[in-house]
């Protein structure tokens, strides 16, 4: 697959150079396509483009029901075309077919409970003044043109996470897609303008490092909307703080999933293996801390290495595969030092560890790696890995599982298991991060989603995320 043009405000344009973007699939380092990459001057036409949008344009100015149409019948389409794009995806940044597909199909969740959202957002309320003098209108606003800046491992998932918030809200986007996934979202520009989209209102371009950032300080750009690592999460919020710019940022993740003392450990490890392993590892929502009662470490760490090393390694675009390789290789070089350095530091190793996985002979793949008797003061366990790397940590006591498990710099993710659900709210109480599940229970697609400390600012998914997108003003009559 390979372009020639870039979208610019509903219109493919021809780039401004010939430099080119080429997608690789790291299973056997086939090429996938190409697009342009976006230049400085690219980023230019498509800020100007917002800015007219935003400033004269119909879409911040139409009502929100007209705008919830138009999301609406682009949800349609985007909903006809789930398992083309899961296979695309698959190929492109070699995510295990089984879960782009899950992707997928939870994308059309996400964007529904968007749209329920924003049919009972408070755009405009009209009350009384507190007092009896008068009255207040209180509107929400469109918060002006955001630069929305993605990444790789689920990437029509974060670029809907904030493309219909924001457009719901009535803001133009420049969509800035990372370079190892620059092909799959290239079609989601059609779609919008299909279902109604005006003309100016959505760009879609790649980037290098230093033309994002471009964007990221452009005086044009209202707001920024990233996802990512927290090292590029904090340069971001360096340069929007310098500026007064909005910013939203969800960042990474060293989530720990605690078993309390009476949880039936084998019936858990599969669901421990999706949790802490899903994408191969790849996702800042990754479990990848397991707390286990001191005396019941030997029995999870068995039925942990039974499933795990069950599971099968291979082409990501086979349904048989729950282990692909990482999306390239300076991702597995990355991830072997991780491990190699666990080693180092005295963690045991139940499973895995450095090297190829038995039987491969090519492609960016790392062994599925358990750790065990793991101090929570080691790297690997403070650390954010982004691949198949688990830490299994014994606790003492209640008190002491609470410790460790907040005993870290992210707070995004988490997980409690009892054989009583009220034990386990009780405890997911004390944890400080901003999502927990209990028992294995589905992400809710209407609550907020972001986190705490290291993992971000700010919260998507839902009323909140139409919060993020929103500006207050206050009228009194």
């Amino acid at each position: 697959m390979d372009r020639d043009d870039i979208f610019i405000g509903g219109r493919w344009c021809r780039p401004s150079t010939d430099q080119r973007c080429d997608v690789f699939f790291s299973f056997d380092n086939s090429r996938v396509g190409s697009v342009p990459f976006a230049s400085f001057g690219d980023i230019d036409r498509a800020v100007e483009a917002a800015r007219r949008a935003f400033d004269s344009g119909p879409w911040p100015r139409m009502t929100p029901e007209d705008r919830i149409a138009v999301l609406s019948r682009f949800a349609e389409l985007h909903a006809e075309r789930c398992d083309e794009f899961a296979r695309f995806i698959s190929g492109e940044n070699a995510s295990p077919l089984w879960f782009t597909r899950a992707v997928q199909q939870g994308v059309a969740v996400q964007n529904a409970a968007y749209l329920a959202a924003a049919r009972e957002y408070p755009w405009e309320l009209r009350r009384p003044s507190f007092g009896g003098h008068g009255e207040t209108v209180w509107r929400r606003e469109p918060v002006g043109v955001v630069a929305a800046i993605i990444p790789w491992n689920a990437p029509h998932q974060s670029a809907l996470t904030k493309l219909f918030p924001a457009l719901l809200a009535g803001c133009p986007v420049i969509l800035k897609l990372a370079p190892e996934t620059a092909l799959d979202a290239q079609d989601l520009g059609e779609m919008m303008m299909e279902a109604g989209l005006p003309e100016d209102v959505l760009s879609i371009l790649v980037a290098d490092r230093e033309v994002s950032e471009y964007l990221a300080v452009h005086p044009g750009v209202d707001k920024i909307a990233f996802t990512g690592s927290t090292g590029a999460g904090q340069r971001i919020a360096e340069l929007a703080g310098k500026q007064l710019k909005r910013v939203g940022l969800e960042l990474g993740g060293k989530s720990a999933t605690v078993l309390l003392p009476d949880a039936d450990l084998p019936a858990v490890a599969k669901s421990i293996r999706y949790s802490a392993m899903i994408n191969t590892g790849q996702s800042c929502v990754a479990q990848t801390r397991v707390l286990v009662p001191r005396g019941r470490q030997a029995e999870l760490v068995e039925a942990l290495v039974a499933d795990i090393g069950s599971a099968t390694i291979g082409d990501p675009r086979h349904d048989s595969a729950f282990f692909g390789p990482l999306v390239a290789e300076r991702q597995r070089e990355r991830v072997a030092r991780h491990i190699e350095k666990g080693i180092a530091e005295g963690a045991k190793v139940a499973l895995g560890g450095s090297g190829m996985p038995a039987g491969i002979e090519h492609g960016a793949f790392v062994r599925p790696t358990i750790f065990h008797d793991v101090d929570n003061a080691m790297s690997i366990a403070q650390e954010e890995i982004f691949g198949p790397v688990l830490c299994v940590i014994p606790y003492d006591s209640e008190d002491d599982a609470a410790r460790i498990a907040n005993d870290t710099p992210y707070g995004l993710g988490g997980a409690v298991w009892s054989a009583e659900p009220e034990r386990a709210l009780g405890f997911a109480r004390r944890i400080r991060t901003g999502t927990i599940s209990i028992n294995g229970a589905h992400p809710d697609f209407s609550a907020p989603f972001g986190g705490f400390g290291h993992s971000g600012i700010g919260r998507e998914f839902g009323s909140a995320g139409l919060d993020a997108y929103v500006e207050h003003k206050a009228i009194t009559i």
